[in-house]
């Protein structure tokens, strides 16, 4: 059985929509910039994808009231975008789910209330500390959807968003879904940000991944979502579907909590194991949406995966966190949608600020927007801490 895409939905510091994003490939325009909404102490030393609207211009965007975490008015904003592009006829007839990933939860409000907590308890409001949980940003905003028949939360750090689509995918396959809204979602918050500090993995520039000179990587936020449905759903459309998930795979390298293993073991095997499902080729690979964080361990260790596949010319790749910093569990889903992106409108993003060869590979990213590309079968990658990697590869349908 084929899953289908029929939608997609995302917001980052490059835009408020997919079409906003789009532009700011075409005007080769990033995101990464000072930190100038989240409160912090290295705001102005260490630059982010920040989405630079105040939780109450997010809210009114969302059309939300009350106090909601920025994690989930990222959410709301992607996720009715997807479906308001999927354009499903009688939505109520069909089995609906909503697998949404994130990692930080409500952070954002547990860090502004936890000062008056810590100084005195008994007059600190504790009520929105239950938007804390990863899964409660799930449930406030399926709940504004109004989807009931599954719903369900993903927190395997940065391959998150790209695990609850495929999940999303298998449950449409084995007949307990017809339609899957999935991805994932992320805030910026001072957790996060002191978080990777400490690792020291943060590059006090604009990030350079598969650069020879890369420091680090640059924090990012939003959501991206992508509808997902079955043949019988994609046949009462009134519009074509854009694509199929043709292939996908989740593997685990057990190598150490934070890094992958020097040989990529995980990540050549969620490649191969997408690449398998799909019965393709490589050479059919027209274009990788690589993870390229820009951290040393990330970007040599895909690329070692990817020339163990893909020999010394891999497919044309880039690293669309150039753009947007890295939004963690969010990022499967943002890069489903700039994979979808690439191969309807046969662009390769480019990969912002290369300059330098790594020495221990033969290849470099697409560095300039290439327009006119034929991509017919599209990978996006997504390797998180734990060893938790993941690889999605999408399929224009003719």
């Amino acid at each position: 059985m084929q899953v289908f895409v029929a939608g997609k939905g995302v917001i980052t510091a490059i835009g408020n929509n997919v079409a906003e994003n789009l532009q700011s490939f075409y005007e080769g325009r990033s995101g990464i910039s000072d930190i100038t909404i989240l409160r912090t102490n290295y705001a102005g030393k260490l630059p982010a994808g920040e989405i630079k609207f105040s939780n109450a211009a997010l809210a009114a965007m969302a059309g939300l009231e009350g106090t909601v975490s920025r994690t989930g008015l990222f959410s709301m904003i992607a996720a009715r975008e997807a479906l308001q592009d999927a354009q499903i006829p009688e939505p109520g007839k069909w089995r609906i789910g909503f697998l949404s990933a994130n990692t930080v939860g409500g952070m954002d409000i547990t860090e502004n209330i936890f000062k008056a907590f810590h100084e005195d308890h008994t007059k600190a409001d504790l009520s929105e500390v239950e938007q804390h949980d990863t899964g409660a940003i799930t449930d406030i905003v399926a709940a504004q959807l109004g989807i009931k028949d599954f719903v369900t939360t993903i927190s395997t750090a940065c391959s998150s968003s790209a695990n609850s689509i495929m999940l999303g995918a298998r449950l449409i396959k084995n007949n307990l879904l017809d339609i899957a809204l999935a991805g994932g979602t992320d805030a910026l918050s001072r957790f996060t940000l002191n978080g990777f500090n400490s690792l020291m993995i943060l590059d006090d520039k604009p990030c350079t991944p598969y650069n020879e000179t890369r420091k680090g990587l640059n924090l990012g936020e939003g959501a991206g979502y992508i509808v997902l449905v079955s043949e019988r759903v994609a046949k009462t459309l009134p519009k074509k579907v854009m694509a199929s998930l043709s292939g996908y795979a989740n593997a685990n390298d057990a190598f150490h909590q934070t890094a992958s293993s020097p040989e990529g073991k995980g990540n050549y095997l969620a490649m191969t194991g997408a690449l398998a499902m799909t019965g393709l080729r490589h050479e059919a690979i027209g274009y990788i949406n690589v993870h390229g964080t820009g951290t040393n361990n990330n970007d040599l260790s895909e690329s070692i995966a990817m020339e163990r596949i893909f020999g010394i010319a891999p497919p044309k790749f880039s690293s669309t966190k150039t753009f947007t910093g890295h939004t963690l569990g969010a990022c499967g889903g943002v890069e489903a949608v700039y994979s979808l992106l690439a191969m309807e409108h046969q662009i390769i993003p480019p990969h912002l600020r290369w300059t330098a060869q790594m020495k221990e590979v033969p290849f470099k990213p697409v560095t300039e927007l290439m327009t006119g590309v034929e991509i017919n079968h599209a990978m996006s990658n997504s390797f998180g801490f734990g060893g938790n990697c993941s690889s999605l590869i999408f399929s224009k349908v003719n």
